[in-house]
């Protein structure tokens, strides 16, 4: 995203802007990040905190949606590389607070993402989703991912 914000109608005369993520938004990230973990049914995952962001914050990269001055929702994300096809965004996660939903923000903020990978040169963007999350994978189909259940996520903690 080149330009700083983009501001869109919300509908009833609101608007919505998504912006870079920044230092002073990380108290409301995390909040929204702890919400999603909930949503996810695995809030016991989530172990980041705020001082941890903040000494991360040159690697943590994320868009936020705001409304009347309050972050309703976010995309975290970073830069990958796919020997097979090149340089990539990997969405880590993309949340919209409940009351938010229906009203088009979550696609807004999805396609802010893609727009970023565009405009840094990258091949695709990448992310996960919960097999149970049907909403989530009929959104994500709208868009016009290609949902591919072939390989699985492995993870090494480090301690």
């Amino acid at each position: 995203m080149q330009a700083n914000t983009y501001n869109t109608p919300l509908g009833a005369g609101g608007v919505i802007t998504i912006r870079k993520g920044v230092v002073q938004d990380f108290e409301q990230i995390l909040k929204l990040i702890k919400a999603f973990s909930v949503f996810q049914r695995t809030p016991e995952k989530v172990t980041v905190t705020l001082e941890q962001m903040i000494e991360d914050k040159d690697i943590f990269q994320c868009l936020v949606a705001e409304v009347d001055n309050t972050i309703v929702a976010f995309a975290s994300f970073f830069f990958s590389y796919y020997s097979w096809s090149g340089k990539a965004i990997d969405l880590d996660d993309l949340y919209v607070k409940d009351e938010y939903r229906k009203l088009n923000i979550g696609t807004k903020l999805l396609n802010a993402v893609i727009q970023f990978a565009k405009e840094h040169q990258c091949k695709s963007v990448r992310w996960l989703v919960s097999r149970w999350n049907e909403n989530a994978i009929d959104f994500y189909k709208k868009v016009g991912a290609v949902i591919d259940d072939t390989e699985m996520t492995c993870v090494y903690h480090l301690k």
